[in-house]
């Protein structure tokens, strides 16, 4: 079988409500469907990826071919204070049911800039993604501001990492849904 895949990148937070669920659900399900993806790539700490993640993880039991691929940064659970580790932990239990600290991906990746990305290296990891991919589903918000951090010395770009990965996808043609594009709040 064709391994045909598609990247799910979305912002930290998201307005997740009944309207979002359903559309992801419906949108995840026309992929393996009609387009017979077979492949999800994951990033990490994003409520988008949490929720994608849950929906694919229960079409597994229909579909159990279905594979969850993890492309994680070098650094990406290090960094995480204890309050985002134990908020990680906590979905992941929501999603298995059970007791975990990890989430259960048939396979991690490393992508070929993982080690020597630097301190955003999640940008590299979206842009690996993407070119691994032939769809990419994406929770962009176009008004979405990214948070300002207290401590840091420097100033911080407007632009998201979504954005920038969402911009990438379009620069490199590739097929994009954007669940944000199809709500109405």
């Amino acid at each position: 079988m064709q391994e045909v895949k598609c990247s799910i990148i979305g912002h930290r937070k998201i307005q997740e409500n009944n309207k979002v669920t359903m559309m992801t659900k419906r949108k995840i399900f026309t992929f393996i469907t009609s387009y017979n993806v077979n492949t999800f790539l994951f990033g990490s700490k994003s409520d988008f990826n949490a929720l994608c993640y849950e929906i694919i993880t229960n079409i597994k039991k229909t579909y159990p071919d279905i594979k969850r691929i993890c492309y994680s940064c070098k650094n990406e659970y290090v960094i995480c204070s204890e309050k985002e580790k134990t908020q990680l932990e906590n979905i992941l239990r929501k999603v298995v049911h059970k007791e975990t600290s990890l989430m259960i991906f048939e396979q991690e990746f490393e992508f070929k800039t993982k080690y020597t990305a630097g301190k955003a290296s999640y940008i590299a990891r979206n842009k690996a993604m993407i070119d691994d991919s032939d769809y990419c589903l994406f929770y962009f918000d176009e008004n979405y501001q990214p948070p300002t951090y207290r401590y840091t010395k420097t100033t911080k770009s407007s632009n998201s990492g979504t954005k920038i990965a969402y911009n990438y996808a379009r620069q490199k043609n590739k097929k994009i849904v954007n669940i944000c594009n199809l709500l109405d709040f």
